[in-house]
């Protein structure tokens, strides 16, 4: 009972970074049409931006790796609060080089602004997000890891209509289009990063060591959940960003919704807000204390009071977003379905968010607007349930583990750069089918886990018992 009462404050502290990097991540798909605009790029030139940012973290994860298995698990030996605080200085920094960018104006220094955030950011995802599913039991891991992603969403949310208020609206050059619009925004989020770090330095984060002695190799790889889950996160990664890339470019297309980026950009938070009812949902359903009776009704509450608030951050009336209510019920229908299984949701939810594709592709207007928003809600708890699924019972390699999913993360740059080539070839709409191949294999990934691995969250393969 002590040890529990230790891991509220240490959760809430990182809940606050979580939420940050939410905000950070999801500005890049206010940039993608600003920069698009004010260099002339195609889909493909604009889509570096994801590319350099996520492709960070692959490199990141990468060297980590490599550093783990010829000397020795990183994290292990500096301890996960020196890690965090690394990581905050290296977002720090990378928000620090916006400036000299937007001075130049030229787009290669904002992706190398970009590649180093991303970079700080993957200290932050191998660090934080292990973290977090050692602060409790390995049963309540999907449980605790979908709250914190909750407040991550939280960020995405909130973060393309303020981030673009402020670099649309708020610092643009009288509403032309300006690289000088980004300087103040990503001064000020460097400085959040550093208040952050501070923050943390000053917080008493329990420390976590490897009961079994620390062995060097490839020790993760023998699990047969991790190496199917490091392509989960490729294609979940992948699929997600490169539907959120494209979202404000497709509301725009006339035969969708014909929207200006300025209104479209508070559609674009209804798609990261649905990921935030979903985690939040999520955190509920997975959690093992409570009862059936108790669960479905915290869980229609919590919806409706997250909807409420994403109603009161985004500048649209509610008559404008009630056809989101009928994707919300069917995410409640998802989560009574899945049973409070990570493998079985996450298995439903795959399904969900292919046929949502599959419509918005082969639909126009109305329809195909609110279907590829819709998807938000299912992909909320996908990070999670794949990375606990992937990374539970490694022991002694949950940190080598963690960076060989954070290197995963590489979907992000990969799966986004591949459909704005489609994209200049045959158009945004028939391009959105490549995340579909994405989906497709994270449903074939909870079925394995569904049918192989025990639903208790400590992801050991059936058999022998």
């Amino acid at each position: 009972m002590e040890q529990k009462k230790n891991y509220t404050i240490p959760l809430i502290t990182l809940t606050s970074l979580f939420f940050m990097w939410g905000f950070i991540t999801c500005m890049n798909d206010i940039l993608i049409p600003h920069l698009k605009s004010l260099y002339r790029l195609s889909y493909l030139q604009s889509m570096l931006v994801q590319f350099c940012f996520f492709g960070a973290y692959f490199i990141g994860s990468l060297i980590y790796f490599l550093i783990s298995y010829f000397k020795g698990d990183p994290i292990n030996k500096i301890g996960y609060k020196n890690g965090i605080l690394l990581g905050l200085l290296v977002s720090a920094i990378g928000c620090g080089l916006f400036y000299p960018a937007a001075v130049s104006s030229k787009y290669g220094i904002f992706l190398v602004a970009l590649f180093t955030l991303g970079l700080g950011f993957t200290l932050l995802q191998i660090t934080a997000n292990a973290y977090v599913s050692l602060l409790g039991s390995e049963e309540s891991a999907s449980s605790r890891l979908n709250l914190t992603q909750a407040f991550n969403s939280f960020g995405t949310t909130i973060a393309p209509v303020f981030g673009g208020f402020l670099i649309l609206q708020f610092f643009s050059d009288h509403g032309q289009i300006s690289a000088n619009s980004t300087k103040v925004p990503y001064l000020i989020f460097a400085g959040i990063f550093i208040l952050l770090g501070l923050l943390i330095y000053k917080s008493k984060l329990p420390a976590f060591e490897a009961d079994e002695t620390e062995e060097k190799g490839f020790g993760a790889l023998k699990f047969p959940q991790l190496k199917r889950g490091i392509f989960g996160i490729f294609f979940y990664v992948g699929g997600e960003v490169a539907i959120g890339s494209f979202i404000i470019s497709f509301l725009g297309q006339h035969n969708v919704a014909g929207l200006s980026t300025v209104v479209a950009k508070n559609y674009l938070a209804l798609y990261w807000g649905g990921a935030m009812i979903g985690r939040f949902v999520g955190s509920i359903s997975l959690n093992q204390d409570l009862s059936a009776g108790k669960k479905a009704l915290y869980m229609v509450v919590t919806s409706a009071l997250v909807f409420l608030l994403i109603l009161s951050i985004v500048d649209l009336t509610f008559a404008q977003i009630t056809p989101f209510i009928l994707f919300i019920v069917l995410n409640l229908a998802g989560f009574a379905l899945g049973r409070s299984a990570p493998a079985r949701t996450l298995f439903l939810f795959a399904g969900v968010c292919i046929i949502l594709l599959l419509t918005c592709v082969f639909s126009s207007g109305h329809i195909s607007m609110w279907t590829i928003l819709g998807i938000g809600l299912f992909n909320s708890i996908m990070y999670s349930n794949i990375y606990t699924l992937a990374i539970s019972g490694l022991g002694k390699y949950t940190s080598q583990g963690s960076s060989l999913l954070v290197m995963a993360i590489l979907g992000g740059a990969v799966v986004p750069l591949i459909q704005g080539a489609v994209a200049d070839a045959i158009g945004i709409q028939k391009a959105l089918f490549i995340p579909v191949i994405c989906y497709l294999y994270i449903a074939y990934f909870g079925y394995f886990c569904w049918k192989n691995v025990k639903h208790t969250g400590t992801a050991q393969i059936r058999g022998g018992h």
